[in-house]
């Protein structure tokens, strides 16, 4: 086994500040014999011992604290899927995340969810809030662009709209999947106030969501079957993937592909004759 395999950490550390410019740094433009930031100058920037740091990438330091992991991420100006890297390497597992409810995609994930024409497609963040769709959705789902930004949140509306509601052929057993994909994404979310707030007002207006929310449940979310009933195209089904974002671990990618040709129809038909506005 080599040296890399046995301190993977050190070795990854090693290399990310060697591809660095001390000069961006403020460092002075002095003649090195390696190239990138030396070890003590790291250090100064995650504000720890040299000495430390230098146990540390020679694999004798001792596994180190989320704390100063985090402060030499943040030191070597390490992008988030970097950042993971290092605590898996570290740690095994993923850092604890405290996310933002995000209120936007990049453009190019946005042409993504309009390449499907007959598709409902949406972005939804860890508070499930649905930050983006593509003419499918506002067509079958909900059209999002109608509603205030706060009034967009799928457990709000699956609790507390009547629509919503009667759009649903197995209310139950959505609201309980529903329910039980959450609370994963709550614990997720850590320490956070936003999250703690929502669960809080769901809780307290709706009887059903408390009722499950005080089950414990947790189930995964990731594909199934929605089966709706438009008012107006009439009984469709759908068959749901989940993917996560990449490099926004607070985003999910959910496309409701109909789930036959005649469900598939009635959405192109129905889009050809009343597109979104």
């Amino acid at each position: 086994m080599s040296e890399d395999t046995i301190n993977a950490l050190g070795s990854f550390l090693k290399a990310c500040r060697a591809r660095l410019d001390p000069v961006s740094f403020g460092f002075r433009p002095e003649r090195r014999r390696t190239p990138g930031l030396r070890r003590e100058e790291v250090a100064q920037l995650a504000n720890i011992s040299p000495t430390w740091y230098t146990w540390l990438e020679q694999g004798r330091g001792g596994t180190p604290s989320k704390e100063v992991l985090n402060r030499i991420a943040a030191g070597l100006r390490l992008t988030a899927p970097e950042r993971d890297h290092v605590f898996i390497l570290a740690f095994g597992h993923l850092p604890e995340s405290h996310y933002q409810g995000a209120d936007e995609i990049t453009p190019r994930l946005q042409r993504v969810l309009d390449a499907l024409p007959a598709s409902p497609a949406i972005v939804k963040n860890i508070f499930w809030d649905v930050i983006a769709w593509n003419p499918a959705a506002a067509v079958v789902l909900t059209d999002y662009a109608k509603l205030p930004r706060d009034q967009r949140n799928i457990l709000r509306r699956l609790f507390s709209d009547s629509h919503t509601r009667a759009a649903q052929k197995n209310w139950s057993s959505v609201a309980e999947a529903v329910v039980g994909a959450f609370r994963a994404d709550v614990a997720r979310a850590g320490d956070s106030a936003e999250m703690a707030q929502l669960v809080s007002d769901l809780r307290h207006t709706s009887v059903e969501f408390d009722a499950l929310w005080r089950r414990n449940d947790v189930t995964g979310h990731g594909e199934g079957i929605k089966q709706l009933h438009h008012p107006t195209i009439g009984d469709i089904d759908l068959e749901f993937s989940t993917f996560s974002v990449e490099g926004r671990a607070d985003l999910n990618l959910m496309i409701f592909n109909p789930a036959n040709r005649d469900s598939e129809l009635r959405i192109r038909q129905w889009m050809a004759t009343h597109p979104p506005a």
